[in-house]
């Protein structure tokens, strides 16, 4: 755990959340600041700052997060599709210096996003 990462404080439950998902690899909890009526966040419980820092031996947490997103997703009725993004550094818009992928859904995404 980072002693400073918001969402590692919330995988530890030292803060609030709404969980969607939990297992020994992955917590999925709804965004304070959702963008569609579904928006998830799927952290790892162990801190990796970002994408851009995975390697290797992360590569089945990766797997993971993606295969807990498409559960989430049927689990949510996304029947007629979702989003998944992950924004990795400033210029890429992470806010939140810890891995993280969203699943948005619940209405018609447009291209390109911006």
């Amino acid at each position: 755990m980072a002693a400073d990462c918001l969402f590692c404080k919330i995988v530890a439950r030292h803060l609030p959340s709404t969980e969607v998902y939990r297992d020994d690899q992955i917590l999925a909890i709804r965004d304070i600041h959702p963008v569609a009526p579904t928006h998830v966040l799927l952290l790892p419980v162990r801190h990796l700052d970002s994408i851009a820092q995975a390697e290797q031996a992360d590569r089945e947490l990766i797997g993971a997060m993606h295969l807990a997103a498409i559960k989430i997703a049927a689990q949510e009725g996304l029947d007629n599709g979702f989003r998944l993004v992950i924004n990795t550094g400033h210029d890429g818009g992470q806010t939140v210096r810890h891995l993280h992928i969203h699943l948005i859904g619940g209405r018609a995404m447009h291209w390109p996003p911006g």
